[in-house]
Order: C-alpha cells, then structure tokens, then sequence
C-alpha cells in the first residue's frame, strides 16, 4: 500500500494534510510541500496514525523549524507535529522539570527561572524546540543538553512507548548515538536551587552576548555548520571567514555580515540557492584550510 492509499484516513485525536505546505513553517522561510501532515493533539493520536502510517514512506519530526532547509519538490513521506498535549511543563520534585519535547526551549528556560532552577539558563539563547534540543545536543556558552538532562520518554515509529536513562545514551558535540527512528515525547531535567534574580540576570547577561554577536529579524536557520573541534581550536565563522568573501550569494541565499556562519533567505531564496551555498563554503573552507566542516542545521528532502 502507498501513502495515497491514506487519503481518506481520519485520526480522531489528530488533524492530517495532505500535500502540505512548509514554507511557513521554518525559519529559513523555504520549502515545498509534505505529502501527509500530520499534527498530533494527544500520544493516543500519535500512536494511531503511525500504526496505520506503518512505514509506508519517510517521517520527519517538525519542532520550531529554526535549523532545518526543507527541499522545494515533495517530501515523500509524513511531517509530525507536536501539538498542545506535548507542550506540558511540570515541576515532579523541588528540582526537577518534566517538559513536553514540542515546548521551545526558550519556554522551558522560562519555566525553570520562575521555579528558581538554575542551570538552564542557556536554552533562552535557543530557539529550537526540546525534542529538536535532545536529538542535536544542543548548547552554548559551555552549557548543552547532556548537562540536564535525566531521561527522555519516546515513541518508535511502530507505536511503542519507551524511557530511555541518559546513562545510557552516548552524547557527543550537537550529537547522540539516540537511534533515528524514535519520536521524543517528554524529558526530565534537573536544575538547582537559587533566587530567581540570579537567574534572570545571568539570562540577561546570555541574550546580551547572543543579540551582539548573531543576526536577529531574519530568515536564517542559525548556526550552519559545527565547529570542527576534531581538527582545529579555531571556530567554524573563522574558517569561513577566512576562506570564503563575504558577499558570496546565490541568488537571495547569503552570508549574514553579522556572522559567518549564519547563511540567511535575503527575500526569496530557493531551497537550491541555500543547498550551493552551503555545499560551495564547505568546499573552500576545505581547499583552503584542509579542516572538513558538516552542517549542523537538517537538510529535509
């Protein structure tokens, strides 16, 4: 059976698309359509359309949006969204935090001050959800995801409900060993005790440094590429910097002049526009330096 065979298919605790556009759903503001797009409002939903889905094409989990590049054509395959009932932030002890994997980071970041948790701080200056948080280990100023997190609850993609203890996950730099074919539905994480002030200020004191040092108001996916922490102590914007001129654009798909490895969507750059861009940087970073880089934003197609 083939994913058209699905298109009169209803989840009750679910709302499904189909030939869905993404465009509106990402920061880079590119991308075509899904063929099915599925958002699901409870777990129950979710383990319904996945077993009627049964693998019958690609699945992409769709947080924020904010460092992915999804391809102009047809994604053949189906786009999960998290909805409300994975956006849920409780306290379960005096310092530790169940949060839904479809909240944004920001939100958890939020919710942790207002408990007077430290140690999250970090994630004000992330704009990704925290499921997309957990599967790149996402971090910054010396903070990532490893650093707080107890456990996580998913789903595989036949519908299996499962815990998995950090201990047993192998994180690395914006990476895991978690496998790919897992949905993250909840986490825990564990904070410390201290006086909200102190908290907000260091908040404060991050989203500073972030705001001088990134661009803001734009359509970017954030950082481009991983800084190659294997081959050299320098960071990646200095490799770019030094290999590639800042003006390089193919079409409306350019380098931010704010910071080298922010690549943004000048007005209405094409899914191609910003794949060369990427592809050309890497390659001139490499001839020019020897250091190879990898993206660190997903490429959808």
């Amino acid at each position: 059976m083939q994913i058209e065979d699905l298109k009169n298919l209803t989840i009750n605790d679910g709302e499904i698309y189909f030939d869905y556009d993404l465009k509106k759903l990402n920061w880079f503001n590119i991308g075509g359509k899904a063929k099915i797009f599925f958002k699901a409002n409870t777990l129950k939903g979710l383990i319904e359309f996945l077993k009627v889905y049964n693998k019958r094409g690609k699945i992409f989990v769709l947080g924020a949006g904010s460092n992915v590049l999804i391809t102009d054509g047809i994604f053949n395959g189906a786009v999960i969204k998290l909805g409300k009932s994975f956006k849920n932030l409780t306290i379960l002890n005096e310092n530790l935090i169940i949060a839904g994997c479809g909240i944004t980071q920001k939100k958890l970041s939020e919710f942790s001050k207002e408990n007077n948790l430290a140690g999250m701080e970090f994630l004000s200056c992330i704009p990704g959800s925290v499921g997309g948080g957990i599967r790149m280990n996402s971090g910054c100023f010396d903070r990532e995801f490893k650093d707080i997190l107890i456990s996580i609850q998913c789903i595989d993609y036949e519908g299996s409900v499962k815990i998995i203890d950090k201990k047993n996950v192998k994180f690395k730099y914006r990476g895991s060993d978690l496998p790919n074919d897992i949905i993250f539905l909840s986490a825990t994480f564990k904070g410390e005790k201290k006086e909200k002030i102190k908290i907000q200020n260091k908040i404060l004191e991050m989203k500073e440094k972030k705001e001088n040092a990134q661009p803001t108001k734009v359509k970017t996916g954030g950082s481009t590429f991983k800084n190659p922490k294997d081959q050299t102590e320098k960071k990646v914007w200095e490799l770019i910097k030094e290999s590639v001129p800042k003006s390089l654009n193919f079409g409306d798909a350019a380098i931010s002049e704010k910071h080298f490895n922010f690549f943004i969507n000048k007005k209405d750059a094409s899914f191609n526009d910003m794949k060369k861009l990427i592809s050309t940087v890497r390659d001139k970073v490499f001839k020019k330096t020897g250091v190879k880089i990898n993206t660190e934003i997903i490429i959808v197609e």
